[in-house]
């Protein structure tokens, strides 16, 4: 496919997606219909958790006509009533008011709740969209299967690696629809570029590169005493299967990305990269993983690294080098998010926009360039509405998503290991087929934790 015909395809596709079509796409790009519902018929759908990133993804899902929301569930009562007015100062001044979730005015009567069961429970609702924080995703996402619905899941899928396996198993048992929210998967670029480079476009690359920056000095998230949780904020029902400690405002709703028993950096953005990278590469899993850093710099109550190095290594003779950098800026980069390196050129590429270009002859080489350079870019593309759409076409086809369960574990895998690996202070060797640490028997204790009662898989 030439950069001419992507373009043409992405005018077709954004065309479709704008009337709310019932089309699938195929990863080939090739539209199909899919009639399983009538052609009148409405997804029923259930929204679990509606903070800043579920209001995202509840707006783009009613902006499709094939989608009738039924019932919203947080556990912060001015979010589930979509009552910006009555949203704690103390949230706004800690994050901000451009990260206080949008408040939807078109969604017509809904049923709201507090607690997900009861949503579940339902035996209208088709669907529900998971977006409640990393460590509530696996009891959810098992429940709504057991209840017999489809699912749309955020990432990062987990908190820990083992929840990932059990999650595909107990799907595995099902006929259920469920994606992934892991973006990329929704580009059209990166579409694109996982057949090119899996191709040879650039040859056999052996070096990739991506970073999370994010220059937070001097404070971070702040220091903050615990306290008792905002009116109307479940803070109980929040934790859920953690460890239970008193409330701190610069952990929930928001800032919980920052405290590793919730979230960290390199599940919250290093799975976006490492699911890009593995998809183009055609690879699966790491062999062996290396992490260095610490919080160095901020002044803050996180407990994860503001400074943080990860080498991963595959059996293919690959090596993924991601940063997360929260105490420096500057691009690392220039005008792209990831780069691979190969033997015949190289590719930089961010979501709407890719540049191949070729390398120069090397020390006793005497060759011109091995590839032409080139250039794309996509404007107005949202690969979120798109991931959105492909799953909606999903449930009435009963069809294949774009990003399943096992490959969203996959790349969730990676953050884990990382993480794992920064832990034990040492290179660790994976087993990617029986998903066990090789060299450190005591790691593997790290890829599970206890529930708090009474929550459980």
């Amino acid at each position: 496919m030439t950069e001419h015909t992507l373009r043409r395809d992405f005018l077709k596709k954004t065309a479709t997606i704008a009337t709310g079509a019932t089309l699938g796409w195929h990863a080939s790009g090739a539209p199909t219909v899919k009639p399983v519902l009538g052609a009148n018929e409405k997804i029923r759908m259930g929204f679990i958790g509606i903070g800043n990133r579920g209001s995202q993804l509840l707006d783009r899902f009613i902006a499709n006509k094939d989608v009738e929301a039924v019932a919203l569930c947080d556990v912060y009562e001015p979010y589930l009533n979509r009552d910006f007015s009555a949203v704690s100062p103390r949230i706004i001044n800690q994050i901000g008011e451009r990260r206080v979730p949008k408040m939807q005015e078109q969604l017509g009567k809904v049923d709201r709740y507090s607690d997900y069961r009861k949503v579940l429970e339902r035996k209208d609702i088709d669907a529900v969209c998971i977006a409640t924080p990393d460590h509530w995703h696996a009891i959810q996402t098992i429940q709504a299967l057991d209840a017999g619905k489809d699912i749309y899941v955020e990432k990062p899928l987990t908190i820990a690696l083992r929840e990932g396996r059990k999650m595909v198993e107990a799907a595995a048992k099902t006929d259920r629809i469920v994606q992934v929210g892991l973006n990329r998967r929704g580009s059209q670029i990166y579409q694109q570029l996982a057949k090119e480079v899996q191709n040879g476009r650039i040859g056999k690359v052996s070096i990739a590169h991506a970073y999370r920056i994010s220059n937070m000095y001097p404070d971070g998230i702040g220091r903050r005493q615990s306290e008792d949780p905002p009116p109307g904020f479940d803070w109980d029902m929040w934790l859920g299967p953690r460890a239970y400690r008193p409330f701190q405002i610069n952990i929930a709703p928001y800032s919980f990305r920052w405290w590793k028993d919730y979230s960290t950096q390199m599940g919250n953005w290093g799975v976006h990269y490492m699911d890009a990278i593995r998809w183009m590469l055609g690879e699966t899993a790491p062999v062996a993983i290396n992490a260095q850093g610490g919080q160095y710099v901020l002044n803050d109550d996180r407990t994860i690294p503001d400074t943080m190095q990860v080498t991963f290594e595959f059996a293919s003779g690959v090596i993924v080098n991601f940063g997360v950098y929260e105490a420096n800026g500057g691009a690392m980069i220039s005008n792209g998010e990831i780069e691979l390196r190969g033997s015949k050129g190289n590719l930089i590429v961010k979501q709407d926009e890719y540049r191949f270009f070729p390398t120069g002859a090397g020390q006793f080489q005497d060759r011109g360039e091995l590839i032409e350079a080139s250039e794309f870019s996509l404007e107005d593309e949202d690969s979120s509405a798109n991931m959105i759409r492909n799953f909606l076409d999903c449930v009435k086809s009963r069809g294949k998503v774009w990003c399943s369960l096992e490959e969203g574990h996959r790349s969730t895998s990676f953050a884990h290991l990382a993480n794992i690996a920064l832990e034990v202070g040492q290179r660790i060797q994976w087993d990617p087929v029986n998903e066990k640490i090789t060299n450190i028997a005591s790691a593997n204790d790290l890829l599970d934790y206890e529930y708090r009662k009474p929550w459980s898989l």
